[in-house]
């Protein structure tokens, strides 16, 4: 099979070279361009070189362990990881997923299913991408500075201010608040916010849109953020631009 540039990248990183074989082999022949490493040194240089949309990262790797390099990663790239662990630890799950994985399976695993998972991260990741178009595209037809209650929002400087007072939000507070002052006095779901922000981790047990809301509340008036039971947010406040 010819490749080509329109074939997703995935990027094995594992220092067990039968596993690396056994990955590179199934998904090259179901249409994917493989890359290996064996560390995170050899990570690093193929990931440098080449275009990857997606990395499978075991977690215990020799050196730099693979939690460490998932938030080096995340830190750098919007890339998709999928952490492999021998261990069926929920712990190791919950460290990988604050670090910034977005998915995350344990040896031995079904080819099958790491197949679909990776099917469905890679759809995840090009939804959020549109969503995110759509979200730039909608605030370049805006102006500037966006008011509401007392407060302005500065979309191009991420600056929220209240009178003379500066409130200081983090990209993930600034994401959501611009996707509620976008469409104000509208119920939106948490999968809706998901795609206006940066979350694709959809796991429907998946409470970081809620986090960010109590952390809002906790800047901004309470009242602004109204939880619709069963359905999602709704931004209370009437918005001027």
């Amino acid at each position: 099979m010819a490749l080509t540039s329109l074939q997703p990248c995935v990027l094995v990183v594992d220092d067990e070279a039968v596993i690396r074989a056994r990955l590179k082999g199934y998904f090259e022949k179901e249409g994917y361009r493989v890359l290996e490493a064996a560390d995170g040194e050899d990570m690093w240089q193929q990931f440098s070189q080449q275009h990857v949309d997606l990395v499978m990262l075991d977690i215990n790797l020799p050196g730099v362990d693979g939690l460490s390099l998932t938030r080096e990663l995340r830190s750098r790239s919007e890339v998709g990881i999928i952490l492999v662990t021998g261990r069926d630890e929920a712990i190791d799950k919950i460290i990988g997923l604050e670090m910034g994985a977005d998915d995350y399976v344990t040896k031995p695993f079904e080819l099958r299913e790491l197949l679909v998972r990776v099917k469905n991260l890679l759809w995840r990741i090009s939804l959020v991408k549109k969503a995110q178009q759509q979200a730039i595209a909608e605030l370049e037809r805006c102006d500037d500075l966006i008011e509401f209650e007392d407060y302005s929002l500065a979309l191009n400087s991420r600056k929220l201010s209240q009178g003379e007072a500066v409130i200081k939000l983090t990209k993930a507070e600034f994401e959501l608040l611009s996707a509620f002052v976008l469409h104000p006095q509208q119920v939106l779901s948490r999968e809706r916010l998901m795609q206006l922000t940066s979350h694709r981790n959809q796991d429907v047990n998946d409470r970081t849109i809620d986090v960010i809301i109590r952390r809002l509340r906790n800047k901004l008036h309470a009242e602004l953020f109204v939880t619709v039971h069963g359905e999602g947010y709704l931004f209370s406040a009437k918005v001027e631009d």
